[in-house]
């Protein structure tokens, strides 16, 4: 199977991850954060901005909508190619958040999305997004805390011990709670945070239970009784509509001084 050389993925590992990332999309209130962040970046018309981490592309498509000069960049060539085909108006480039394809100075808003968590050295990506915009730029890092995802269950030890064992797979899955100071550290000023939480009662949200049960089966953490009976019971609750799920994002934004 073939391997991307940059992120060692699969091809079906990405396949996998834009099926995730397509659902993530579609959630209820998940456009208004969206375009919440656009806000947060002040776009203006002809503007250079950058999505880091852009997976399947929607957002710098609906940036590029807006009248800016959109850019996508990710590491996944795959993803890349995937972007491209559903959102022409957008340009995808194969690039990593630590070495971005700009001059220094050539933008005026960073995004990244879901991306930082994901960083082995979150602070280099942000000096490197303080390098490629222009003073008054603005950048704004959107991401959830690994270990604050609150779920409904009859077994409450079990379930934390699922959440927990799904965080320990990041690379820094607490990254929001230090997202600002990171900001502060790189010489970035006007920094805000903001918390928006989605909820969901319904099956929507069973494949991501899904993924969370078998990532900490797959790490030993959990036995295969305990992931195929934890999943079989929020599968039920997903049917009636008495799943819960509460998953608070964290947006944070500053101005490049």
């Amino acid at each position: 199977m073939d391997k991307n050389q940059t992120t060692g993925r699969t091809s079906a590992d990405t396949d996998a991850l834009i099926a995730l990332l397509d659902l993530a999309d579609n959630l209820p209130g998940a456009g208004e954060l969206r375009a919440r962040s656009y806000e947060l970046l002040g776009l203006t018309p002809g503007a250079a901005v950058v999505d880091v981490g852009c997976g399947s592309g929607r957002a710098a498509a609906e940036m590029a909508e807006r009248g800016v000069r959109a850019f996508g960049i990710d590491p996944d060539e795959r993803m890349i190619g995937v972007a491209g085909e559903r959102w022409p108006g957008a340009d995808f480039r194969v690039a990593t958040a630590d070495a971005l394809p700009f001059a220094g100075g050539e933008l005026l808003g960073y995004r990244a999305d879901k991306v930082f968590h994901v960083l082995q050295d979150p602070a280099r990506a942000v000096a490197e997004a303080r390098r490629v915009l222009a003073p008054g730029g603005r950048i704004v890092l959107a991401g959830q805390d690994w270990d604050t995802i609150v779920i409904d269950s009859g077994d409450a030890a079990l379930t934390r011990a699922i959440v927990h064992a799904r965080a320990d797979l990041v690379a820094c899955p607490r990254v929001v709670r230090r997202s600002r100071n990171l900001l502060l550290d790189a010489g970035f000023g006007d920094v805000t945070v903001e918390v928006h939480t989605w909820v969901s009662t319904d099956a929507t949200m069973v494949p991501v239970l899904a993924d969370l049960a078998g990532k900490a089966r797959a790490a030993g953490a959990i036995s295969d009784a305990q992931a195929e009976g934890w999943l079989a019971e929020q599968r039920e609750r997903g049917r009636l509509g008495r799943l819960f799920l509460a998953l608070p994002m964290f947006v944070t934004a500053a101005t490049r001084l």
